[in-house]
């Protein structure tokens, strides 16, 4: 199913999308298997809703320099181990939302990746089992201001604005194979990176077994995979979209800080 989240008469609501149609289905709360998105029988149109991101997580979990490639461009070494890193929940927009340029950075990059929505609660889980805790999948866009990320350190810091997690549209719960997936990049309509998660130094499962292993992640929690090759700066007035098939396409546009007229 493809799961979304989404807002109508100020209400949040939960669906699962079948083309032009959304049917709802019950808030999940803390229960994220599929048995649990009960529907209700109402039904909305997709165009008269507003979309959100499709999930709320306690954490978002970032693997940095996941693909070879993406590892040579910001010239650092191959990890031996998975790179890991944290977003706050402050940061999560969904699709159609600003992503917005804070005054203290002078770049700010996207970064198309997979994202990976838990559905169990997964301590110490070994690689083998790691993809039974898994609900869905769906897009995401690890924005950076790259200037503000040294080698070495702070990571967080420059990755952990407001805004600067976009995810959706939808949540797949269909994937079979999260490591065979197209991911693109796509920069006011030019395609700007093109990977795939084959390319992936380390898989779904074993970032799964090394993040649970040190910090329990919870159901609907998301675990960024990396970016391909092609990072590049963002611009007031840019839209950016990430594209994974069978998910379907997150698409945010850009603004300043000063365009919405916060200090």
């Amino acid at each position: 199913m493809q799961l979304v989240r989404f807002l109508s008469e100020q209400k949040v609501h939960y669906g699962i999308q079948q083309g032009s149609s959304i049917k709802e289905v019950a808030d999940p709360g803390e229960d994220w298997h599929k048995a649990s998105f009960s529907e209700t029988g109402k039904v909305f149109d997709h165009k008269a809703v507003k979309l959100l991101a499709p999930c709320r997580p306690d954490k978002v979990v970032c693997v940095g320099l996941n693909y070879r490639e993406h590892a040579a461009e910001v010239k650092a070494a191959v990890p031996d181990k998975p790179i890991i890193f944290l977003k706050p929940s402050t940061a999560v927009i969904g699709p159609e939302e600003a992503i917005v340029l804070p005054p203290q950075s002078r770049r700010v990059d996207y970064e198309a990746e997979l994202a990976v929505v838990m559905g169990r609660r997964a301590h110490r889980v070994g690689a083998e089992r790691a993809l039974d805790y898994v609900f869905g999948y769906t897009c995401g866009n690890d924005v950076t201001a790259r200037d503000l990320q040294p080698p070495g350190g702070q990571w967080t810091y420059a990755k952990g604005f407001d805004t600067f997690c976009p995810l959706g549209p939808a949540i797949n719960t269909e994937i079979a194979d999260p490591e065979a997936l197209p991911v693109k990049g796509i920069l006011n309509g030019k395609v700007v990176q093109a990977g795939n998660t084959a390319e992936h130094l380390f898989s779904v499962a074993e970032l799964i077994e090394f993040i649970s292993h040190c910090m329990t992640l919870l159901p609907g929690d998301v675990i960024l995979t990396g970016t391909p090759v092609g990072i590049g700066p963002l611009s007031p007035g840019d839209t950016f979209g990430v594209d994974i098939h069978g998910i379907g396409r997150l698409s945010n546009y850009v603004e300043s800080q000063g365009d919405l007229g916060e200090g």
